[in-house]
C-alpha cells in the first residue's frame, strides 16, 4: 500500500487522520487483551469476563475482534489507493472506531444483556464496514475488488451465525472456523497481490537483474479455487464428521498448490529484509495448515486438524496482519520501509508462538507448558508492536525526506 498524497483536511488528533491509525492501534490492544486474559485464565489466575464456553469467547474475540480491527485498518488504507477517492478521516472515522469499541463492550455485557442485543451490538460494526467499503469500491468503479467486499460481507454474516450457534449452546461454534476461513481467503487473495508486488519492487531496487516473482496468472487462479474448495470441505467435515477423506485429499492438493505459489514469489531472495520475509513466512503457514488438516483427516488424527487451526490463526493470520500493520504504518507515517531489529524480533516471536501452539495439539503431554509459552510469545510480540508503533500511529506523519 503506497501512500497517496490526497487526504481530507483534518485539524483534529492525528489518530483519526487515516484509517490505519485507530484500527491498527485497536488491533494491537485487542491482541494483548484477549490473549492476556486467555493465558491468565488457563493458568488459573483469573476468570474470563463472560460466562460463555471458554473456547467460544477466545475464538470470537481473536477472530472477530482482533481480525476485524486489522481488516478495517487495511481496507480503509488500501481502498483509497484502489479507487483514487479520498480516505475516510475525522469524525466519520472516529465513529466507525467507536462502533468497534461498542462491539467489544457488548461482549463484556454479554452476561447482563439478552443475546440478540449482544449480537446486534457486536455485528453492527462489520456490516457498517462492509457497507462503507462497498460504497467506495462501487462509486470508484473498482470492480476488480468486489470479491474483497463480498468476503467482508461474508465475514459479517459469519459472525452473526456465531451468535445463532451460541444461542443453541454450541461450545465452539462452527462459525468461528468459518471466520478463520474467510480471513485466510482474504490473505490468499490480497496477499497474492501485495507479496509479489512488494518483492518485485524491493528486488528491482536492491538486486537489479535478479529474477522477479511470477506475475498473477492461471496457476494463481487455480490455487485460489482449490484453497476455497479445501476450506469449504474442511468446514463440512467438521460439521458432519463425514467426507473426511475427500476433504483431506482436497486440502493436501490445496497445500501443494499454495506452496508452489509461494515458491514462485522468490521468498528466499527476501531474507535480507524482515518487512518482506515476514510476509512470505506468514503465507507459508497457509500450505502448512492445509498439509496438517489434510493428513489429519486422511489418517484420522484430529490432533493434526486442531494443529492446523493454530498454524492458521497464529501463523498465517497473526503474523500476516502484524507484518502488514508494521509495513503500512512505517510507509504511511513517513518512515523507511525497512524493519528495525525489534520488529524482526516480534515477527520471530510470533513464528515461534505458532509452532509452539501447534506442537501443543500434537503432544498433549507437553500442552501445559507449550500453550502458555505460545501465549507469552504472542504477548511479547504485540507489546513490541504497541510500544514501537503506537507513537507512530498517534503522531502526525513525518515531513518528507526527514529520514525518520
Amino acid at each position: 500500500m503506497a501512500a497517496i498524497a490526497r487526504i481530507r483536511p483534518w485539524s483534529g488528533p492525528a489518530l483519526f487522520s487515516y484509517g490505519f491509525r485507530p484500527f491498527f492501534l485497536l488491533a494491537g490492544a485487542q491482541a494483548l487483551w484477549t490473549v492476556g486474559v486467555w493465558t491468565g485464565f488457563q493458568l488459573a489466575l483469573w476468570p474470563l469476563p463472560v460466562s460463555w464456553a471458554p473456547s467460544a469467547w477466545h475464538a470470537h474475540e481473536l477472530v472477530f475482534g482482533y481480525g476485524s480491527a486489522a481488516m478495517a485498518g487495511f481496507l480503509l488504507t488500501a481502498i483509497p489507493n484502489w479507487t483514487g477517492r479520498l480516505p475516510l478521516s475525522g469524525w466519520p472515522l472516529a465513529g466507525l472506531a467507536g462502533l468497534w469499541l461498542c462491539a467489544r463492550l457488548s461482549i463484556l455485557a454479554a452476561d447482563r444483556a439478552p443475546l440478540p442485543v449482544v449480537a446486534v451490538g457486536t455485528t453492527f460494526f462489520l456490516f457498517a464496514l462492509a457497507l462503507l467499503a462497498g460504497r467506495e469500491v462501487w462509486v470508484g468503479k473498482n470492480r476488480r475488488n468486489c470479491p474483497v467486499i463480498a468476503l467482508v460481507v461474508l465475514f459479517a454474516v459469519t459472525e452473526l451465525v456465531f451468535f445463532v450457534e451460541l444461542a443453541q449452546t454450541a461450545a465452539i461454534p462452527l462459525a468461528a472456523h468459518g471466520g478463520v476461513a474467510v480471513l485466510l481467503l482474504l490473505i490468499m487473495l490480497i496477499g497474492g497481490r501485495i507479496i509479489p508486488s512488494f518483492t518485485t519492487n524491493w528486488l528491482r531496487h536492491h538486486r537489479p537483474g535478479a529474477s522477479l516473482p511470477a506475475p498473477f496468472d492461471r496457476f494463481d487462479a487455480i490455487a485460489l479455487v482449490f484453497g476455497c474448495l479445501a476450506l469449504a470441505a474442511l468446514l463440512v467435515a467438521r460439521a458432519t464428521l463425514g467426507f473426511e477423506h475427500l476433504a483431506g485429499v482436497v486440502a493436501l492438493a490445496a497445500g501443494a498448490l499454495h506452496l508452489a505459489r509461494l515458491a514462485r514469489w522468490r521468498p528466499l531472495a527476501t531474507l535480507g529484509e524482515p518487512l518482506l520475509w515476514a510476509l512470505h513466512l506468514a503465507y507459508f503457514f497457509i500450505p502448512l495448515g492445509f498439509f496438517a488438516a489434510g493428513s489429519g483427516l486422511l489418517l484420522d488424527r484430529w490432533a493434526y486438524v486442531a494443529a492446523s487451526t493454530h498454524l492458521w490463526t497464529i501463523g498465517a493470520i497473526g503474523l500476516m496482519t502484524l507484518a502488514v500493520m508494521t509495513r503500512a504504518t512505517r510507509g504511511h507515517t513517513g518512515r523507511a520501509l525497512t524493519a528495525p531489529r525489534e520488529t524482526a524480533v516480534a515477527y520471530s516471536l510470533l513464528f515461534a508462538g505458532a509452532l509452539a501452539r501447534a506442537l501443543a495439539d500434537l503432544f498433549s503431554t507437553s500442552a501445559e507448558l507449550l500453550v502458555p509459552l505460545s501465549g507469552a510469545l504472542w504477548l511479547v510480540a504485540f507489546v513490541i508492536f504497541v510500544i514501537a508503533y503506537g507513537p507512530m500511529l498517534l503522531k502526525p506523519r513525518l515531513p518528507a525526506l526527514s529520514g525518520g
